[in-house]
Order: structure tokens, then C-alpha cells, then sequence
């Protein structure tokens, strides 16, 4: 499948959306404005959250925790390295992604026991931040696009710092 990604460039805190690859809006992330640390919820246009996204503040590196029907559902940590980025989404079970690429460039793959299952680039040419999105079939698309949020926003509060 394929995702866009879109920043909205005129909001109230953090607000994206994610088009399918026909261009229609499918999905809805929205940051709260006055919150400690990041906190964002992933919706479908009904306003049904799917996912939300919560940033851990007591910890060595980034962390975030993504939450599936109120309870824990996966950790995203960006690992210590001395010249990469990596990061690392730690879901239930075997599952656990490993995120590599270049993130300076913006493009980036999501690999699972060895295998790519999806990739990301940025869109250069853009006001706002633009990423397409492209999983395989049978993926978790709801956490996938969610670490994509993750890794935006950790590395916006690298370029702040």
C-alpha cells in the first residue's frame, strides 16, 4: 500500500494527514498544544483514534510508546550510535522493526527479520514535511505510519536543539 504523509502547514501544534495513494485523506494525526513531552493521536476521518502517541521524558535517548484500544502496544527508541541514526520499533512478540537508513536524506526502510517492509522518502520540493509511505501487504500500516510521526519528531527536536 501506499501513504502520503502531509504536514498542515497552518495549525495549532502538530497536525498531519495521510493520503492513500489515489490522494484521498484515510487517516488524521493531531498533537496536543499544551502537553509535556509530544502526545498525538492517529485517527480516521470519523475521529475514531486508532493509535495514540506518547513521548517518554525520563529516558537516555528518545522514546516514544505507541498505544493500540488504550492499553501499551509498541515502544519506538532511537538507539545510541556514533555517526547513524537508527531506530528501533519493539511491538509484542517477534515482531520488532529495525529502522535504517538515511534520515539526513529522509529515506529510510523498515526491516523485520532481515526483510524490508516498507520504505520511506521525503518529498523535497514541498512547504511543509511530505513523506510517501510504501508498505507491504499484510503489514501493520497503523504503526508503521505512526513510527514515521515518531521519527519526525524526533528529528525536528534535533534540528531545534
Amino acid at each position: 500500500m501506499r501513504y502520503v504523509i502531509k504536514e498542515r502547514f497552518w495549525s495549532w501544534g502538530d497536525q498531519y494527514y495521510v493520503y492513500n495513494e489515489y490522494h484521498d485523506p484515510v487517516f488524521e494525526i493531531v498533537g496536543k498544544v499544551f502537553s509535556w513531552g509530544d502526545q498525538l493521536s492517529f485517527r480516521d476521518l470519523e475521529g475514531n483514534e486508532l493509535a495514540h502517541i506518547k513521548q517518554r521524558l525520563l529516558s537516555w535517548m528518545p522514546c516514544y510508546e505507541i498505544y493500540r484500544h488504550g492499553k501499551l502496544f509498541a515502544e519506538m527508541r532511537k538507539e545510541f550510535t556514533w555517526f547513524n541514526q537508527k531506530f528501533t520499533l519493539d511491538v509484542p512478540g517477534p515482531n520488532d522493526y529495525t529502522i535504517d537508513g538515511s534520515f539526513w536524506q529522509h529515506d529510510y526502510d523498515f526491516l523485520r527479520k532481515g526483510s524490508t517492509v516498507a520504505n520511506v522518502s521525503k518529498a523535497y520540493w514541498s512547504w511543509t514535511d511530505s513523506y510517501g509511505i510504501e508498505t507491504i501487504d499484510g503489514e501493520d500500516d497503523v504503526t508503521i505510519l505512526c513510527a514515521c510521526i515518531v521519527i519526525d519528531q524526533i528529528l525536528e527536536d534535533q534540528r531545534s536543539d
